[in-house]
């Protein structure tokens, strides 16, 4: 890959992974409710399983992945619950709910659940090896592929895509910790509760 190669590849990662979508959702909602923390496992998540499909598309495998639609479809709605779950959590969450990271085991399990629900999430969405299998051709000859390429294109990816995610993270935490200040928590976890609502039920709904 050329240097202008990588450029255009890590601008368009970066673009289409800054759209509002479901899993930036997630990310600002565990960021803010849970602590940095737990908005960059969710990051760590995400970038996992795009890697998973930028794997696949790089060798040719994105038709055996679109024949397992079923599974991925499914996997999709489990995420999609999962929001719903979460939001309807926070939005029923007392004013003495605490924002603050939890400590020790509970603070490890949230981070795996995090780390797993960015995952999960992401593999739920099968267009995206679709996508990965369209635009990867303009860069690298997928029918030889160069280790070299393939491991630049899996760096450029974790790069854009996890830079955007934990940038949303820390925005949301840093935005939350002001509100806190003013005394609006309770409004937030509403809003990050019907937040995450509606990007479950629009998942469901595009299934």
């Amino acid at each position: 890959m050329t240097m202008t190669g990588m450029a255009m590849l890590f601008v368009i990662l970066a673009l289409l992974a800054a759209l509002p979508s479901a899993s930036v959702a997630l990310v600002v909602t565990r960021s803010t409710a849970l602590g940095l923390a737990n908005g960059l496992a969710v990051a760590a998540g995400i970038v996992l399983g795009d890697l998973v499909f930028a794997a696949l598309a790089l060798l040719g495998l994105s038709v055996l992945a679109q024949t397992m639609g079923g599974l991925f479809a499914a996997v999709r709605v489990l995420g999609a619950l999962y929001l719903i779950w979460l939001g309807f959590r926070l939005m029923t969450a007392g004013e003495t709910t605490s924002f603050v990271q939890p400590e020790g085991g509970d603070g490890r399990r949230h981070l795996a659940v995090g780390l797993l629900s960015g995952f999960v999430l992401t593999l739920g969405d099968i267009k995206a090896i679709v996508f990965y299998a369209s635009l990867f051709p303009m860069f690298v000859d997928l029918a030889t592929p160069k280790t070299a390429d393939m491991l630049m294109i899996g760096l450029i990816t974790a790069a854009s895509v996890g830079g955007v995610k934990a940038g949303y993270a820390l925005l949301a935490n840093r935005l939350v910790s002001v509100i806190r200040r003013r005394g609006a928590g309770k409004g937030v976890k509403k809003a990050a509760g019907g937040l995450l609502v509606g990007a479950g039920s629009c998942l469901i709904i595009k299934s």
